[in-house]
């Protein structure tokens, strides 16, 4: 599944049951406003109104998405991933009262380099360097299975993505993360592949 549309469906998480109320909608196409229906939020955990723009780039094709939804406080922010050959940037905005995310989110995103670098993967090679921007704070390092991606990813990335499991695309295995310049390590794609594979027998090993 395209990264973009998992995060569409992340953020879009909506049911019945508690007191605040939020406009929702998903919005995939690159022109036209995420109008969207009042819809009440879930449960306690979902206290606050999100409005959001998605712009995803993924094998040299850029797609725009908006959507707002009932959103959960401490995930609410700017998010960007960047693994070398696909980045998406998420411009978030939150707000805690009835029907407060009308407005869409302009796109945020930034390209100002931040100083760190984190490796990441082509076919041939994952001690390719990336430069990371804005608030791309965090180097990972993650197993896919998606189409135009390598086996093994890495790249820079928003620690709110390391903080939330639930922010783990579909498609990607269990995401590592370090905050060390360069500290996702330069091993070869067919090696780092090997060593996800192996992992649960070493861990059972381990263990007995």
């Amino acid at each position: 599944m395209d990264l973009n549309i998992f995060i569409i469906l992340l953020l879009s998480l909506i049911a019945g049951g508690h007191s605040l109320k939020c406009y929702q909608c998903v919005n995939v196409t690159v022109t036209g406003s995420c109008t969207g229906v009042a819809t009440t939020c879930p449960t306690a955990n979902y206290t606050t109104c999100m409005s959001a723009t998605s712009i995803s780039t993924l094998a040299g094709v850029t797609s725009t998405s908006k959507l707002k939804g009932c959103y959960i406080p401490q995930y609410c922010g700017n998010v960007s991933i960047n693994v070398g050959v696909s980045k998406t940037v998420v411009s978030m905005q939150c707000c805690n009262t009835d029907l407060c995310n009308s407005q869409d989110v302009p796109d945020s995103s930034s390209n100002s380099p931040n100083g760190k670098q984190c490796y990441y993967c082509d076919e041939k090679s994952c001690s390719n360097k990336l430069s990371c921007v804005g608030n791309e704070d965090s180097c990972i390092t993650a197993p896919a299975n998606i189409t135009s991606l390598p086996p093994i990813v890495k790249g820079c990335a928003s620690k709110i993505i390391c903080d939330a499991a639930s922010h783990v695309p579909q498609g990607y295995g269990q995401i590592s993360c370090c905050q060390g310049n360069l500290c996702n390590s330069a091993v070869s794609v067919t090696t780092q592949n090997l060593l996800f594979l192996l992992w649960p027998f070493i861990f059972y090993i381990l263990i007995h």
